[in-house]
C-alpha cells in the first residue's frame, strides 16, 4: 500500500516537538536558529556531494538530513510565536502556484527559458524590487560565501575602489587580525579551549568575518583564486592527517589529546617527506 507524504511529515513534526518539548532531548532542547545555521550549511553541502556521487541511498539519507534541520528551525520559530510550521508550508505553496500560471492558470511558457523570465517577472512585481541598477547588486548573493566575496571585492576594484599597493592590503590583513585576539581578550584567551570562550557573539562573528573578507582580498590582489587556494589547503591537511593516523595506527598509539606532542611530530615528518 502506498505511504502518504503527508503523513509521514505529520509523524517527522511530531518527532520534532517531542524533541523539543520538556520531557525531549537536551541537546535538541537547548539548539537555537543561531547554532543550526552551520549545520544545516554543512548537511546542505553534503547533499550536493551525495547527489554528485550518483548513489540514491547516500542522497536519501541526506535529503533526510536536510528535512530534519529545515523541519528544526521552522518548528523553533513556531515555538518562540513568531510564525508556525503550517505558515511556511502555505506560504511555499501558494507562491508556487502563484509563480507557475502557465501550470495553473491561463499564462503559456513553452520553454525552460520563458518559465525563469515569467518568474522573475512575477517576483519583481511581488516584492516590488527594481532590476539590479549597482555595481554590487549584480554579484549573486546565491554564491558560496568565499566566492562572493571574491566577486564582491573584484567589482569594486574595476572601478578603482582599491587598495593602491600590496602593503596596504597586508596592513589592512594584520589589523583585522589584531581585532580578532581583542575580542576574544587578548594573546592568553586564544590558549584557551573552546568551552572556556563559550558560544560566539555577532561581534566575534563581525571581527572573523572582517579577517576571513581580507585574507580573501589578499589572494585576489596576489592574483590567487581563494577558493582554489582553499581547496589544496583542504587536500594538503588531509592527506597529512591521514599519514598521521596511519603512523598512530603503526605505533598502537590512539587518536587523543593526550598524544598531541607525538602527532605534531608526526605531522612534521609527514609534511617534510612531501618536500623531499
Amino acid at each position: 500500500m502506498p505511504v502518504d507524504p503527508g503523513r509521514v511529515f505529520d509523524r517527522l513534526y511530531e518527532i520534532m516537538v517531542r524533541l523539543r518539548g520538556p520531557d525531549g532531548c537536551p541537546w535538541d532542547r537547548e539548539q537555537t536558529p543561531r547554532s543550526v545555521r552551520r549545520h544545516l550549511l554543512e548537511e546542505t553541502y553534503e547533499c550536493i556531494e551525495a547527489i554528485e556521487s550518483g548513489s540514491p541511498d547516500e542522497i536519501e539519507e541526506e535529503l533526510g538530513d536536510v528535512y530534519l534541520l529545515v523541519t528544526m528551525l521552522a518548528q523553533m520559530y513556531e515555538q518562540s510565536g513568531e510564525f508556525r510550521v503550517v505558515d511556511v508550508l502555505t506560504r511555499l505553496c501558494e507562491k508556487l502556484v502563484r509563480r507557475h500560471p502557465h501550470v495553473f492558470g491561463q499564462a503559456e511558457a513553452a520553454t525552460a527559458e520563458a518559465v525563469v523570465d515569467q518568474w522573475v517577472r512575477i517576483k519583481t512585481d511581488e516584492e516590488g524590487k527594481r532590476p539590479a541598477t549597482g555595481l554590487l547588486d549584480r554579484v549573486s548573493r546565491g554564491r558560496p560565501a568565499l566566492e562572493r566575496a571574491n566577486a564582491l571585492q573584484k567589482s569594486a576594484a574595476k572601478v578603482g575602489f582599491d587598495w593602491p599597493t600590496l602593503h596596504g592590503v597586508r596592513e589592512k590583513l594584520l589589523e583585522e587580525l589584531a581585532e580578532v585576539v581583542a575580542q576574544v581578550g587578548g594573546d592568553g584567551a586564544l590558549d584557551s579551549s573552546r568551552a572556556d570562550l563559550g558560544e560566539p557573539g555577532d561581534g566575534l562573528e563581525d571581527e572573523i568575518g572582517d579577517l576571513l573578507f581580507s585574507a580573501v582580498n589578499l589572494a585576489r590582489y596576489l592574483g590567487v583564486d581563494p577558493s582554489m587556494a582553499l581547496n589544496r589547503a583542504n587536500v594538503k591537511f588531509t592527506r597529512r592527517f591521514q599519514e598521521v593516523e596511519r603512523r598512530m595506527q603503526e605505533l598502537g598509539r590512539r587518536m587523543a589529546a593526550s598524544e598531541l606532542g607525538l602527532m605534531d611530530a608526526l605531522w612534521d615528518d609527514a609534511k617534510t617527506s612531501e618536500n623531499v
